[in-house]
């Protein structure tokens, strides 16, 4: 006969959970990721409504590293064209993606959701709001300051950000339900909100109607250098304070209980690592406008070929990243030529399909 106290000893016996070491990040995944893009760099800036010779570009954009002195046999007018208008845009591109992809990757290891995306979120909503605040101040004249602080944009992008995943977040905690289903339908709640709020401005101010919806359809239009510039500081800040924490994510993705008994500050880090990622989008989404899906469709790919760590998920998105938005440009500026179709629009095109393959895959997986 089994005793009562024998009966009840399994059910004490709490199992213990090792978390798995992270897989380091191997070189060979950094190297795709940079022959990736240099690959879509010199593409980008060859291709076009006027073809550049692709020897020429090469030879000139090695020409532009330092104690480097090469004859590219361009004329003055392609040389021109290459480094004042397609090197900027291009650059461009592989820092919004970058950032894009990065914020993506963050954002889902932070949430423990595949499914956590800047657009998704909200937070691509809330940066929104906040550069069309900055627009329609700047069209009614009762904003000259703003013309002159070169940080006025991407701070209210960032203040819009941050905002909007708060309310994302909170809205998805109420009630401890925490299923990534939960979360995409409180973000989804959330960006109509805040559209609602981005419509009133602009009707409040029509001659700003047609900026705003220009930059809201995405697009890496840019005459020289200026945007580049602006974007840049962010996205060091922003890469840095996410790769510095790439280890944590790894942490994180085990449970809190786990983590809090490996030394970190769960929520701290949340905290932390959501404010950089924000930062980013909001840098991103200042200067291209609304361009969704980025932060989908590289990390899921990268994680699918390269692993789940976050060591290696992370940097290898954020190449990755970039040459997959100066391809999408690249693709928006020939679709259609003359004309030019809005980037947000082909990633659209391509990210609508990828998304309903995940969301299928991660039903399956939960059931």
């Amino acid at each position: 006969m089994v005793k009562p106290a024998d009966r009840d000893a399994p059910a004490r016996q709490v199992p213990v959970r090792v978390p798995l070491r992270p897989a380091r990040l191997r070189p060979v995944w950094l190297v795709v990721g940079l022959l990736a893009v240099v690959g879509s760099l010199v593409v980008g800036v060859s291709v076009g409504p006027v073809t550049l010779p692709l020897t020429g570009v090469a030879r000139e954009l090695v020409s532009l590293l330092p104690w480097v002195d090469l004859d590219s046999g361009l004329s003055e007018r392609q040389q021109a064209l290459l480094l004042e208008l397609r090197l900027p845009r291009v650059v461009l591109g592989l820092l919004v993606g970058g950032l894009l992809a990065l914020a993506g990757a963050c954002y889902q290891g932070v949430f423990r959701n595949p499914l956590a995306d800047p657009h998704l979120l909200g937070v691509a909503a809330g940066a929104g709001l906040g550069v069309t605040a900055v627009i329609t101040l700047r069209r009614s004249g009762g904003g000259a300051a703003t013309g002159a602080l070169p940080f006025a944009t991407p701070l209210a992008a960032f203040v819009g950000a941050i905002t909007a995943v708060a309310m994302t977040y909170a809205l998805a905690s109420r009630g401890g339900d925490r299923a990534p289903s939960t979360l995409i339908l409180s973000g989804v709640a959330v960006s109509a909100f805040l559209a609602a709020g981005q419509t009133f401005l602009m009707q409040r101010d029509a001659d700003a109607i047609r900026e705003v919806y220009s930059w809201l359809l995405g697009r890496l239009g840019t005459a020289g250098w200026r945007d580049v510039l602006l974007v840049l500081p962010y996205a060091v800040v922003t890469a840095a304070v996410v790769l510095l924490h790439r280890r944590d994510l790894d942490v994180l993705s085990v449970g809190d209980a786990e983590a809090s008994a490996l030394g970190l500050d769960p929520q701290r880090t949340r905290y932390l690592l959501t404010a950089a990622a924000s930062l980013g989008t909001a840098a991103a989404v200042s200067v291209s406008g609304l361009i969704g899906f980025v932060g989908i469709i590289v990390p899921h790919t990268v994680r699918l070929l390269a692993g789940v760590g976050y060591r290696t998920i992370l940097p290898v998105s954020a190449l990755v990243g970039g040459a997959f938005l100066v391809l999408a440009d690249l693709v928006a500026r020939t679709a259609a030529a003359p004309a030019e179709v809005p980037i947000g629009v082909v990633t659209a095109f391509l990210g609508a399909p990828f998304f309903v393959l995940v969301l299928r895959t991660s039903a399956v997986a939960r059931s």
